[in-house]
């Protein structure tokens, strides 16, 4: 089984000045997590500094961690003004280009849009936006995926279109992330799409289960649906402890897969 952490995991953690990007590398190595999954903003320092990548890389290596996933935020296909989108645009690029440098195998950026358009209205651009990336990464060998994450796209009844017109496009299957009281109607609906996982906890029973959501059920429905990816996690524990929450969400994705 291959585990990861998707690094926002630990953002209150970062943004204290608790942690750092090697220290993440250490956690996860330290906690038993088999792969990197980093959200950009914690290697901005490496946004167009390849010496810095190379100490990230050397410090992956030490650690004998693969770069899995980089969660992208400010790179999304749709946005309101010409210029706002040859920005994002250009974002892409650059992320591509560190996706390929760190050797990570995938790159989730976000379709964009938010109250004020509809899924329909912003659909072509949106699409457009995922074939010019998706064309630059295959040579690369990079994967680029979605996350039912913000916007009219995380609507089950939206995102499918999305899906079924973007060949090559994948899923990044947050357990939570989806319009309220569609969740178990989304976890059926999309285990088949899932390319990656981001698995939500928020707190802990007595007997190291999330008592909120029934985290067993959905890996049920992916194994049935024939996931074979990474189990990656994304715990945001109300309590801040982000470091226990992490490895308690581990332990209970290995509880629930290995035992």
């Amino acid at each position: 089984m291959r585990y990861s952490l998707c690094s926002y995991s630990l953002h209150r953690t970062f943004e204290a000045g608790n942690i750092d990007i090697f220290g993440y590398v250490d956690f996860c190595k330290a906690s038993g997590f088999t792969q990197l999954d980093p959200w950009n903003e914690h290697i901005m320092g490496g946004y167009a500094d390849d010496d810095y990548l190379d100490q990230i890389g050397a410090a992956a290596a030490v650690a004998g961690l693969p770069f899995g996933c980089i969660a992208v935020d400010g790179a999304h296909m749709y946005a309101p003004t010409l210029a706002e989108s040859e920005h994002n645009r250009k974002r892409r690029y650059r992320w591509l280009e560190i996706a390929d440098y760190l050797g990570a195998k995938q790159l989730r950026i976000d379709a964009g849009g938010r109250e004020d358009v509809t899924a329909e209205e912003i659909f072509g651009e949106v699409v457009e936006g995922y074939q010019d990336i998706i064309a630059r990464a295959k040579p690369l060998g990079v994967e680029i995926i979605i996350e039912n994450h913000w916007g009219p796209f995380k609507s089950p009844d939206e995102l499918y279109k999305l899906l079924d017109a973007v060949p090559g496009l994948g899923l990044l299957f947050d357990s939570y992330n989806w319009p309220e009281k569609t969740h178990e109607r989304a976890w059926r609906q999309y285990a088949k799409y899932a390319r990656l996982t981001h698995f939500k906890t928020f707190s802990f029973d007595a007997y190291g289960n999330d008592p909120e959501w029934n985290i067993p059920a959905v890996i049920t429905l992916l194994q049935a649906a024939g996931y074979d990816g990474c189990w990656g996690i994304e715990s945001t524990p109300y309590d801040g402890d982000e470091l226990t929450a992490a490895r308690k969400t581990l332990a209970l994705l290995k509880r629930t897969l290995e035992d």
